[in-house]
């Protein structure tokens, strides 16, 4: 019993309650027990009294009687209801109902104790009212930490805290101002279609269609058909006229995903639509004007594409008006734990499940996998240890096994693809250096020292490699 008190004193110290009860007995039994837990105990005998007690003072917990003369505990939760929000208000009755509960809830009471009751009933009550707020109190705070972090690190839904998003994010604030033409680059995986979200609904276009297409998700012979539209009769199955995607974004965005992968007959008939601003529906002889601002995005690598003969370089320059490179996420580690809190509070309200971090030794291994799908598998991943965890915190056993299966010479194998000793020495440099000006913040004095080179060795390599430092 005593280490019962002691715990429920721990809990409860320094919390103040008021105890609202007609019977002097009862009032006198509560106020010594709950003293016991370390309450800071007032009383009131009616709800009159205690409704001009909590205009003056706030409490973490009330005891209400159902039943008192003058104002019993019903009425004085409609009076009292904006002063006791903040409170947890337990009610107490001999003459409990169903009905009594019910209306009690929805008047925001927390819980019921019918009378007579023993004091182990009453300190159950109290500490899982306790326990609730806590929770609810933590998860107020982490949902606060989170929309802080947000805030300042994001850009339209994407997130981030390193030197080369935060650069990417200054640029897009300013370029979703202007209808320029945007070309994103990047890996897969890393956020081209967010960023080009971020750019549409930033701007002053955001009111109107933002319209995505995938270049490569089309079959070749509708493509046409898709992005400018079809008169009835055009070709066979062409039942009736149908507008274009250029057409359904007039006056907002398209988003022209995978461009890479459009057919060089289809490019030409691009080029046009972004010179011209007019399209023309397949099987119709009328132009049409349209106000679209394109926003193109690739992972390939579109200066080879042209020099390969499999892309056409007049449109590639009338894309490339103003290019935005995303990092891959191996090279921005620092964004990791971010993104983890980010997806655990994104995933975890979906599931329904709390989850609050992830455990150190299983982060170790996030920050030193490759992250080959970039961004998205590390979302898959977390998904993944939501799901199949049992605790509110993500370890090791709840990651895809292929995540501890990377060693470093496993890393190693995936960095050098070939033979050339030539080739893999420039990627070592490049990744040597990367690493050096991270440990020194950017500061290229100190990362000539850790590298132990010259200073315009340094800053011939950055160019030559085109390190964003």
């Amino acid at each position: 019993m005593t280490d019962t008190v002691n715990t429920l004193e721990a809990l409860f110290k320094d919390q103040n309650i008021l105890v609202i009860d007609d019977e002097q007995n009862m009032r006198h039994m509560l106020n010594s027990m709950l003293k016991t837990y370390g309450f800071h105990v007032d009383t009131a005998p009616d709800g009159v009294h205690a409704l001009e007690m909590v205009k003056k003072k706030s409490y973490d917990f009330i005891l209400c009687d159902m039943k008192m003369p003058n104002m019993g505990g019903m009425e004085f939760l409609k009076a009292a209801k904006s002063n006791v929000a903040a409170s947890t208000v337990i009610m107490m009755s001999a003459y409990g109902s169903l009905d009594n509960t019910i209306e009690a809830m929805k008047l925001g009471a927390y819980d019921y104790i019918s009378k007579p009751f023993k004091s182990d009933e009453v300190c159950l009550t109290l500490k899982k009212a306790e326990e609730r707020e806590h929770l609810k109190k933590e998860n107020i705070q982490l949902k606060e930490r989170i929309s802080k972090i947000e805030a300042s690190n994001n850009f339209g839904s994407m997130i981030a805290k390193s030197k080369a998003m935060q650069s990417i994010f200054k640029l897009a604030v300013k370029v979703s101002q202007y209808n320029t033409t945007v070309l994103i680059t990047g890996e897969s995986g890393t956020g081209k279609e967010l960023i080009a979200k971020g750019l549409h609904f930033s701007g002053t276009r955001a009111k109107k269609a933002f319209v995505p297409i995938n270049c490569g998700g089309i079959p070749e012979n509708l493509l046409e058909s898709e992005f400018f539209g079809h008169v009835r009769g055009a070709f066979t199955g062409a039942e009736k006229a149908k507008k274009g995607l250029f057409e359904e974004a007039d006056h907002g965005t398209i988003f022209l995903d995978e461009i890479g992968e459009l057919p060089i007959t289809l490019q030409v008939k691009l080029l046009r639509v972004l010179q011209e601003n007019e399209v023309r529906r397949i099987g119709d002889s009328k132009l049409r004007t349209v106000d679209v601002r394109v926003i193109a995005a690739t992972s390939k690598n579109l200066e080879e594409e042209v020099s390969d003969g499999n892309f056409r370089q007049d449109l590639f320059y009338r894309l490339n008006v103003l290019p935005i490179k995303l990092p891959a996420l191996r090279v921005r580690t620092e964004d990791i734990p971010l993104l983890c809190q980010h997806f655990i509070e994104k995933i975890g309200k979906a599931l329904n499940k709390r989850i609050d971090s992830v455990a150190p030794d299983a982060m170790s291994v996030l920050l030193k996998h490759s992250w080959p799908g970039n961004v998205r598998e590390l979302e898959n991943a977390i998904e993944r240890a939501a799901v199949l965890t049992d605790e509110t915190i993500l370890t090791i056993d709840n990651f895809p096994p292929e995540l501890l299966e990377k060693t470093e010479s496993n890393r190693m194998n995936e960095i050098f693809d070939g033979y050339s000793i030539k080739a893999g020495q420039k990627i070592l440099e490049k990744m040597m250096i990367k690493k050096a000006l991270t440990a020194t913040d950017g500061n290229r004095s100190k990362a000539t020292r850790l590298l132990e080179i010259s200073h315009p060795s340094l800053l011939n390599k950055i160019k030559a490699y085109d390190i964003d430092a």
